[in-house]
């Protein structure tokens, strides 16, 4: 059973990392032809952040870009995996709450905002990460 749940966070881990990754590279411009683009996205966030005033969307866009980057890097690294994982949920639960308020419960179920915050919250329950930089550095810790 331990394997399994040393398998289930790794996999959970990179899906979670992945998905921050492909948002943003999605924003940037990075996915070619695929990408939604900066313009669409600072029209996305405002729609989402509704009730915000209209000149403090592209500081919402420029931190939530630079948050789910930073979070993606941790995730598929697995370094500071815990803290990673509750800002993770934090985060997207924030996103699901901004997009219930603005559009209605159906949006953030489609697209699966509380399952992907949920499942960070899950990652962050799980006690050790196998196959991470955590885990090379506690036992380097333990070593010295």
């Amino acid at each position: 059973m331990k394997r399994d749940q040393d398998y289930a966070a790794l996999f959970l881990r990179i899906a979670l990392g992945a998905g921050f990754l492909s948002a943003v590279l999605s924003r940037l411009g990075l996915w070619g032809e695929y990408s939604s683009g900066w313009e669409s996205f600072l029209t996305y966030t405002e729609k989402v952040n509704s009730f915000l005033p209209k000149r403090v969307i592209p500081f919402i866009a420029i931190t939530a870009t630079i948050l789910e980057a930073t979070l993606a890097s941790l995730l598929l690294t697995g370094y500071q995996t815990k803290s990673a994982a509750i800002g993770a949920s934090i985060l997207t639960f924030a996103f699901a709450l901004a997009m219930t308020y603005s559009f209605g419960l159906k949006d953030p179920l489609d697209y699966s905002v509380f399952t992907f915050s949920m499942a960070s919250f899950l990652l962050y329950t799980i006690p050790e990460y196998k196959w991470s930089l955590d885990q090379i550095l506690s036992k380097n810790s333990k070593n010295n």
